[in-house]
């Protein structure tokens, strides 16, 4: 005798399931994200506004925004601020990776390395910009008290006054609290490499740093376009730390187009056409930056295998 549950079709669950998620996609994502591409095209200024409209041009917001000169400011620091701390992050997150998965090292105690590591990513940001404003505070703060009672210096120096050093602390930060991030995703990786090709790579004669550029870095290739979008992503919608360290300050040298958006939308402007053009340049700076890096890292013999095989179709249909 056939159960009734053999015959039953559990795939509708499944979408009942799915359906709380789709709810709020729709209506905290995508109409946001449709709502602010049209603003872009309008005249709209500030929630008091009754009435708004297409602009007669509806491409001025954006050329507007592009020739702002505070933009390409905010812009170009957006870039400088996270090259300067995704590079020294995948670097040390692959060193350490390196070192939390050699088998010729047996380093004691690793889980708590991986904790300690990882720890200063789930602090708030606001308790992070505090602190580090406190550290580096003028006169008085410990970075201050430290550097002039060893003698390094004769007086205290003003270090979020200076644009360089400002910028490099806000760089700093954010390596700080995402290095750890990084290397779990990187170490996570490595574990799902088959024990087998290392071993294999251990009897030929391998040393660690071959095995390590060789097949752990070439394994690695997906994790690592990963950790490389998902950082370029968060790099150039940096807001939290910049805004809370120094609010952009001190004369733009922090200042990030997530905050210039933020500026021009809630800081007294309440340009919301503005800050929703600048929103959609954001948008496609990033698409194409990551289109850019899915091509650059792509997995060249695949795609030759992919191209013979298209132009192999292409000579059969010809032939026919």
């Amino acid at each position: 005798m056939k159960s009734k549950s053999a015959g039953m079709n559990f795939a509708k669950y499944g979408y009942m399931f799915s359906i709380p998620f789709v709810v709020a996609f729709l209506i905290f994502n995508l109409y946001p994200t449709f709502y602010t591409t049209f603003l872009g095209f309008t005249n709209r200024k500030g929630l008091i506004q009754k009435s708004y409209h297409v602009l007669e041009h509806p491409f001025d917001n954006f050329k507007d925004v592009l020739h702002n000169p505070t933009f390409i400011t905010s812009l170009k620091n957006t870039f400088a601020i996270w090259m300067m701390n995704f590079i020294p992050q995948i670097v040390i997150a692959l060193l350490l990776t390196a070192w939390f998965t050699s088998h010729a090292v047996q380093l004691k105690g690793k889980g708590f390395f991986k904790v300690v590591f990882y720890m200063p990513n789930i602090i708030t940001a606001a308790t992070v910009a505090i602190l580090f404003n406190a550290l580096f505070a003028y006169p008085v703060g410990p970075v201050n008290d430290f550097l002039v009672s060893t003698g390094i210096r004769d007086s205290a120096y003003h270090f979020v006054n200076n644009k360089t050093a400002a910028r490099l602390i806000v760089a700093f930060i954010q390596f700080w609290m995402w290095y750890g991030n990084t290397m779990i995703v990187l170490v996570s990786g490595v574990l799902g490499i088959s024990p087998d090709i290392f071993e294999a790579a251990q009897i030929d004669g391998a040393n660690g740093v071959q095995t390590f550029f060789k097949i752990t870095i070439p394994n690695l290739k997906t994790i690592l376009l990963y950790n490389l979008v998902t950082s370029l992503v968060g790099g150039l919608n940096m807001y939290d730390i910049p805004k809370m360290f120094r609010n952009g300050g001190p004369d733009n040298s922090t200042l990030t187009s997530s905050v210039y958006i933020y500026n021009q939308a809630f800081s007294g402007s309440y340009l919301y056409n503005k800050a929703a053009a600048a929103s959609m340049i954001m948008f496609v700076i990033i698409a194409i930056c990551s289109a850019i890096l899915f091509y650059i890292m792509r997995d060249k013999d695949e795609a030759k295998i992919e191209k013979e095989k298209r132009l192999a179709k292409k000579q059969a249909r010809r032939d026919l």
